[in-house]
């Protein structure tokens, strides 16, 4: 038996998911760690809810809850939403463009790594003298003047986890432009993968403007720098328009493959071609493009003048169009379809009105004068959970199931998933729902608590009842991951309707995924391959040799050298930590020793030889057919 397919122990296992550079291991890696940050992140929000469910609530402290208010919403977005996108995008692009890994998987395996220990340096924080407590934006004027060292592990473990985001994000273009199977043109490509191109793009962009303010932060804590101290010359207002030229991309950096996963799950289960195909790649590149015109619609309040005001209110307005065009073209191919109600496609049908609802209270703050109003109140937390959860959550959550047999070869109980998504929707839709009349009502957003008699108090004890359930119903859905462990192999194209390549592989899926590169015949080419009653997809080649890469320890040790830097570079030398400046310098010497050493050494990965090919499927599927 060909040595790729031998069982191994404990030890050996971790240290394959620690050396590995296979899109699918990393995948399954960015899912699990998604998930981690994602429950911490919601266990934070549980803990601000409860704190606002009655009046005068002494629950927490306020200053603990800033602290819980800046980790939850710089967790969601940086830490959770984006790994668990990643997972999907990592798992589904190449199998859906017929490639066998990304185009640098070396740098697939350091961009997962630099996130995760950017992201572990971040929590320690808790642990070491307090988190950052100055907002997930950390606006300038109040994170230059926080004590303690919370906002410092939060420039150091954005800037760490970015540097991993961005190194993904450039991996997913070059894959995507340079690896599509013969036949796949760009007009062929499934539309989650031009969305994963779109964002990536986008991630490319958007990331280094965020570098950049970092720095420029880390230089006014670390060396009073005095870029934003006006006090001394600076600007505060330059960190807004740094954070936002970054933060507004950041939503469509999520919410696009977040559409293009639903483009995937309503085809299915309408079993019928996604309609508007061209429109929708043509709206999707729009809104990408658009994305960078609008960032200054969070600075209405700040004294841009009604020039700047009236032209990022014309481009907010702008972008609901090509979106709007993504909502009738879901609306119409669900129209007329054979329409199959899976838990996929409840959370599909879920998606389209609350993403609306999201959608239609973000154009209504294109208007300067409301936005005046509605700033920094409640009104604005509703909005932006109906786009991120409304959005982006039930994106995550139905396509979970829906790829989970992609994923683990196994499937998601139907049942427990139907109740998992009416509870966590009817959650979600009483938690913020109630919030637009809390902001209209005047309730400003980041108090830790309020007087009674103001007419809230109602209002927030049914949103926290609602995170309550919206947290029971992440809890159910755990337990079906887990469950499905012990679930029978799910084979391959289990839902029946699957239309594009990654369904087209025998289950468990090879690890170097094709045994032959496909030939794509058109859009949806397994579906066409299953109508002309094809059993397997036309391949572009004979059975031949396979070139894979080798794994490799260095991206953890690349890593590790930055996370140690970072404990280093937290503490001031001159003052009562000495030793501080003898870690940084280890950990640079550990990360450019690793880089030189990987720069140094041949690794031209190894060769698969037809014979071992058909050893490893035999092993895989038996003779002749999948397990």
């Amino acid at each position: 038996m060909s040595s790729y397919t031998q069982k191994k122990g404990f030890g050996a296992t971790v240290w394959d998911y620690i050396t590995t550079v296979d899109h699918k291991k990393l995948a399954v890696m960015y899912l699990l760690a998604g998930t981690l940050f994602f429950a911490i992140a919601g266990f934070e929000a549980l803990l601000m809810r409860i704190q606002l469910m009655k009046p005068n609530n002494d629950f927490v402290s306020a200053g603990f809850f800033n602290e819980l208010l800046t980790m939850h919403g710089t967790t969601m977005l940086f830490l959770a939403a984006t790994p668990l996108l990643f997972a999907f995008m990592n798992m589904l692009v190449p199998l859906q463009i017929g490639a066998r890994d990304v185009a640098f998987p070396f740098l697939n395996s350091l961009g997962f790594w630099l996130f995760f220990l950017g992201a572990v340096f971040l929590h320690l924080s808790f642990f070491m003298g307090g988190a950052p407590d100055a907002g997930w934006t950390s606006y300038a004027s109040l994170s230059l003047y926080s004590p303690g060292h919370g906002i410092d592990f939060y420039v150091l473990g954005l800037q760490i986890s970015g540097a991993g985001t961005l190194i993904s994000g450039l991996n997913f273009i070059v894959t995507i432009i340079t690896m599509r199977a013969p036949g796949m043109t760009f007009m062929r490509m499934p539309l989650f993968t031009w969305t994963s191109l779109v964002s990536s793009a986008l991630i490319l962009f958007a990331f280094p403007p965020l570098t950049i303010g970092l720095l420029m932060m880390l230089f006014d804590r670390m060396f009073g720098g005095n870029f934003f101290d006006h006090l001394m010359g600076g600007n505060t207002i330059i960190w807004e328009h740094l954070f936002w030229i970054f933060g507004h991309p950041e939503v469509y950096i999520l919410v696009l493959p977040a559409f293009g996963l639903f483009s995937e799950i309503i085809p299915a289960f309408s079993r019928k071609r996604l309609f508007g195909y061209s429109s929708m790649v043509f709206a999707t590149i729009l809104i990408g493009f658009l994305g960078f015109m609008v960032w200054a619609h969070h600075m209405f309040t700040v004294g841009l003048g009604p020039t700047a005001n009236a032209i990022f209110a014309v481009a907010t307005m702008a972008i609901a169009v090509p979106t709007g065009m993504k909502v009738f073209n879901w609306i119409l191919t669900i129209w007329g379809g054979s329409i199959k109600v899976t838990t996929p496609m409840l959370y599909a049908l879920g998606f389209i009105p609350s993403f609306v609802a999201g959608g239609v209270t973000g154009v209504m703050q294109a208007s300067a004068p409301l936005d005046y109003q509605l700033h920094d109140s409640y009104f604005i937390v509703a909005h932006f959970h109906y786009v991120i959860v409304g959005g982006i959550v039930t994106a995550l959550f139905g396509s979970a199931h829906f790829y989970w047999p992609i994923f683990f070869n196994r499937m998601l109980n139907e049942t427990l998933g139907k109740i998992t998504f009416w509870v966590f929707f009817i959650g979600f839709h009483l938690t913020f729902f109630v919030q637009h009349f809390l902001g209209l009502m005047g309730m400003p957003r980041r108090v830790f608590t309020y007087m009674e008699g103001q007419g809230w108090d109602q209002f927030n004890y049914i949103s926290t009842i609602g995170a309550l359930m919206m947290g029971v119903g992440v809890i159910l859905m755990v337990i079906n991951c887990l469950m499905s462990i012990k679930g029978k192999p799910a084979g391959r194209d289990p839902w029946g309707d699957g239309r594009t390549l990654e369904w087209s592989i025998p289950q468990p899926i090879p690890f170097y995924n094709f045994r032959q590169t496909p030939l794509v015949r058109g859009l949806d080419p397994w579906w066409i391959e299953k109508q002309e009653g094809n059993k397997e997809v036309t391949f572009a080649e004979p059975i031949g040799d396979i070139h894979m890469p080798n794994n490799s320890a260095i991206p953890f040790v690349i890593s590790m050298g930055m996370f140690i830097a970072a404990f280093g570079a937290l503490y001031n030398p001159d003052a009562d930590k000495p030793w501080s400046i003898y870690i940084l310098i280890a950990g640079l010497a550990i990360t450019f020793g690793a880089m030189i050493f990987r720069s140094v050494k041949d690794d031209h990965g190894f060769h698969l030889h037809k014979e071992e090919i058909l050893e490893i499927e035999e092993h895989l599927y038996g003779k002749g057919g999948n397990k």
